[in-house]
């Protein structure tokens, strides 16, 4: 099979540091493209040849036009973007300020949609291309105590649906990439709140026993490289669509729960998968 490079020559991968945006920008190096990788530090990304560096904090919209701009520049016109920075906060939604989940829905949809505002465009004009938003199964199972997070994946979600009718036969692919659980550092990095899991209360028991299930299901989950060819299959396929990928509870069952299942028995499921009853 042809690799990508013989349809596509450059890439922009956001959170290229590690987790899956390490695995995205590897896979698409090995397809024989050139890639620029952002991160909040760009001195995280270990180099590899064909790998370019830049600095993008979703928290700034203006690194977001900047490194865009530099990325496009460089190369020549991007083709393609995968938008996969992001970062989570576990806790009750009303025991925190909410200037943090603002915060977390202006960084990971509002700024995603800005890169993808920007990428769309040029794309259009050569008539080909692919926007690649990194949502989450989260976006059809939400995650307890994850309020941010899933209103963002959502949000994706139905970005990308929006998307892929208004750039029909334009040579543009949209792929709305909803990864479950992979073996990454993203529990490691989570914005939590300690004095809420530390009290006998039993919110603060049912808390604990939830952030149990979700760090022991990523620590038991695939590697993020099992994404990466799910990407790469999804873009040698050559159109628009959704990409469900992880384990076969969460990649398989899942979404037929979702799709078939009635309501009450998805909320039940989840509730036991979770731990949150």
């Amino acid at each position: 099979m042809k690799k990508l490079g013989e349809r596509y020559r450059t890439a922009l991968v956001t959170g290229a540091s590690g987790g899956l945006g390490r695995a995205f920008a590897d896979m698409l190096l090995d397809e024989g493209l050139r890639v620029w990788g952002t991160a909040r530090d760009p001195g995280r990304i270990a180099a590899r040849p064909g790998l370019e560096t830049l600095r993008l904090d979703l928290a700034d919209p203006a690194s977001v036009a900047e490194a865009f701009a530099a990325a496009d520049a460089a190369s020549g016109g991007l083709d393609i973007v995968v938008n996969n920075a992001g970062y989570g906060l576990f806790g009750p939604f009303a025991g925190r300020d909410f200037a943090d989940w603002r915060r977390q829905v202006d960084a990971m949809l509002t700024q995603t949609m800005q890169l993808a505002h920007l990428a769309l465009p040029g794309m259009g004009r050569r008539g080909r291309g692919a926007l690649v938003n990194v949502a989450s199964m989260a976006a059809e199972f939400p995650l307890p105590f994850m309020s941010g997070y899933n209103a963002v994946k959502a949000g994706m979600a139905g970005f990308s649906e929006s998307l892929m009718v208004e750039v029909a036969g334009s040579g543009v692919l949209i792929i709305d990439f909803r990864p479950g659980d992979y073996r990454t550092g993203f529990n490691d990095t989570m914005q939590r709140e300690p004095g809420h899991l530390s009290t006998q209360e039993p919110e603060a028991v049912r808390r604990r026993r939830v952030w149990g299930v979700l760090d022991a299901n990523l620590r038991a989950a695939p590697p993020p490289e099992r994404a990466a060819a799910d990407l790469r299959r999804a873009l040698r396929r050559g159109r628009s669509c959704t990409v469900r990928s992880g384990g076969f509870f969460q990649a398989g069952l899942a979404p037929w729960l979702a799709r078939f299942a009635p309501l009450r028995l998805r909320r039940a499921v989840a509730a036991r998968y979770f731990g949150s009853y």
